[in-house]
């Protein structure tokens, strides 16, 4: 088993967990971050002065799947948080991780 860790921005997350649940991939955690990558945030004006936000907010997905449904749920979160028909940078990314095991809280024997 591994684990999908989608990075994306916040207003993709709607788009992204319906294309998810139409692969039929239900099990999914969403957490808030704020963090930046090669963008190293951005400028805003706010009543005529400039300042710097250095933390963007992003939203991070994460998805326990089996090896066979792994490619299609990577594919899946590309194609779907984009910005833009290229995509832009700060669009996010996607970290795959192994999984050694896992233990249910409720049923911790297995």
């Amino acid at each position: 088993m591994r684990v999908v860790v989608a990075i994306i921005q916040p207003t993709k997350l709607s788009t992204v967990r319906d294309a998810l649940r139409e692969l039929q991939v239900d099990d999914i955690t969403i957490c808030d971050a704020m963090g930046y990558g090669r963008q190293h945030g951005q400028s805003a004006l706010f009543r005529g002065n400039e300042y710097k936000v250095d933390l963007l907010r992003k939203v991070v997905v994460e998805v326990l799947v089996h090896e066979d449904e792994l490619q299609p749920v990577i594919d899946c979160i590309c194609r779907h948080a984009l910005t833009g028909s290229a995509g832009q940078i700060g669009d996010g990314k996607i970290f795959v991780l192994p999984v050694a095991d896992v233990i249910d809280i409720a049923d911790p024997r297995r």
